[in-house]
């Protein structure tokens, strides 16, 4: 199947390179996606851009229908998107599965926006004046979105910017454009509005750049790696645009002396090697009292030996591949740089090369022991199923290696005491804090995001994902019939 450009509500055909879309798991061949050029983002921008001033006329409450129409075709096809997301993405069926839900939620939850999309009123300091504040939408929108979550990140994006009033330009990853199909087509039946979404497959460095250089293109969301990121935020500060960032973390599970540690093991064991450890939530280190340090990574390693490694169809299997070779052979590398630094492998750290998987991307699940703060594997973002294990005396310095990293995206403790449990959460420098549980599994209706390194100060989700697609208008009606002059006329 050849994909196409879905651009003011048509599936365009055009004469453009393609290349593979690759099952991970089996290395089959799925799809070819083209790699468009910067003509076809001028088409797409120039579309969206026409229907948004209609789309901003229609009153929310009805921009939301469409939402909730796309929610109820999410729930229906949810099966069968799961089923596509895990060919072409590689996650286990039952993740699969939780992914498209993320949509359904995501749709029902911004739908509900439409009919609040709150300002404020407020008593103005005169008399006989009236103050108040309302969203309005920034215009045309261009989200950028990966691969290890083709399709709740794109509707975290999309969902509040075409409620808001807002039109999107979509560029997914060439690594996973079916979802993106799938979530066009769906549009199609809904009877979205042609222009509202237009979808532009490609490569970041001529799609992604053309839509962050567009004058008419006034705000980006991205979700990526922190050094792609940082180029986006400059490129779009030159160009004084809004930009919305989501780049990943190197995310801590504290386990204290007081924890229970069965609920810790399973919570580590799902946190670090869920989504084969490609989560930018997931636990690449834990951080243990030195009194749980060996029971814990006894309990670790024989609980790692029952996860059946495979492809993620079948439902038995509990870690699926990696997303491509490029990274297992990255995976490797960290692996390489830690045994060289001094950490002790517990078990794991190779590529899988026996047959089945030799067919596929597959890295064994990896734990390293004795790791200190410092190491490159505790610091840096490796996208992969490794854990670290890093041992310390007391809370204060749990807190302190949890900090001790350039992201703060999500952090996690585990502990039966109520005070400890107040102090970490205050003192722990991440977006997102969970007590006795793991770091991964957010839900719609909070913020998501973090601090420092993970992105700068947005949030997608929740409320809050409504101040990345709309800008703030203060209005003032003043009914005196007279000029009034604010912090002049207030002592008349």
């Amino acid at each position: 199947m050849d994909l196409k450009n879905y651009i003011n509500g048509r599936w365009i055909e055009q004469d453009l390179e393609k290349v593979a879309v690759i099952n991970p798991a089996t290395g089959e061949e799925l799809a070819k996606v083209p790699l468009s050029t910067k003509n076809e983002v001028e088409e797409a921008v120039r579309s969206a851009k026409q229907a948004q001033k209609e789309w901003a006329l229609i009153p929310a409450p009805k921009r939301a229908e469409y939402l909730y129409e796309i929610g109820y075709k999410l729930k229906e096809k949810k099966e069968y998107l799961a089923q596509i997301l895990t060919k072409e993405m590689g996650k286990v069926i039952e993740e699969a599965r939780g992914e498209v839900q993320e949509g359904i939620d995501m749709a029902f939850y911004m739908a509900g926006e439409g009919r609040r999309l709150f300002g404020e009123t407020t008593p103005s300091e005169l008399p006989n004046k009236f103050a108040m504040s309302v969203r309005s939408p920034v215009g045309v929108v261009g989200i950028i979105t990966p691969w290890n979550f083709p399709i709740a990140i794109a509707t975290w994006k999309s969902f509040p910017a075409i409620v808001a009033g807002n039109t999107v330009v979509w560029k997914p990853s060439t690594e996973t454009p079916l979802m993106a199909y799938e979530l066009g087509k769906i549009f199609e039946e809904v009877g979205l509005p042609e222009g509202v979404v237009n979808i532009v497959f490609g490569s970041g460095s001529t799609v992604g750049t053309a839509l962050i250089e567009h004058p008419d293109v006034k705000v980006i969301s991205f979700t990526g790696s922190n050094e792609t990121g940082r180029k986006v935020a400059e490129l779009g500060g030159r160009h004084l645009k809004k930009v919305s960032l989501e780049m990943g973390g190197k995310n801590a599970i504290i386990v204290m002396d007081d924890a229970d540690l069965n609920l810790a093991v399973e919570g580590i064991l799902w946190s670090a090697f869920g989504t084969t450890g490609q989560r930018c939530t997931a636990c690449s280190r834990v951080i243990v009292h030195k009194n749980m340090k060996n029971e814990l990574e006894e309990r670790l390693v024989a609980a790692l030996s029952n996860l059946t490694i495979g492809n993620g169809l079948d439902p038995d299997v509990k870690v699926g591949p990696v997303i491509n070779r490029a990274a297992l052979e990255k995976i490797y590398h960290y692996v390489k740089i830690g045994k060289n630094e001094g950490a002790r492998l517990l078990t794991g750290g190779e590529i899988i090369t026996t047959p089945p998987y030799n067919q596929g991307f597959f890295f064994e699940p990896t734990i390293f022991t004795d790791v200190k703060p410092d190491m490159t594997i505790a610091q840096e973002e490796i996208f992969g199923p490794v854990l670290s294990i890093i041992e310390v005396n007391s809370l204060d310095e749990a807190i302190e290696v949890n900090n001790s990293v350039k992201f703060g995206l999500s952090s996690s403790i585990y502990s039966q005491d109520v005070n400890r449990i107040f102090k970490a959460q205050r003192d722990l420098d991440t977006g997102i804090v969970y007590v006795n549980a793991g770091t991964i599994g957010a839900e719609i209706h909070l913020p998501f995001g973090g601090t420092k390194g993970t992105g700068n100060g947005h949030r997608d989700s929740g409320q809050a994902a409504l101040d990345v697609f709309t800008e703030w208008k203060s209005i003032y009606v003043d009914y005196s019939g007279k000029l009034q002059r604010a912090q002049i006329d207030t002592d008349k």
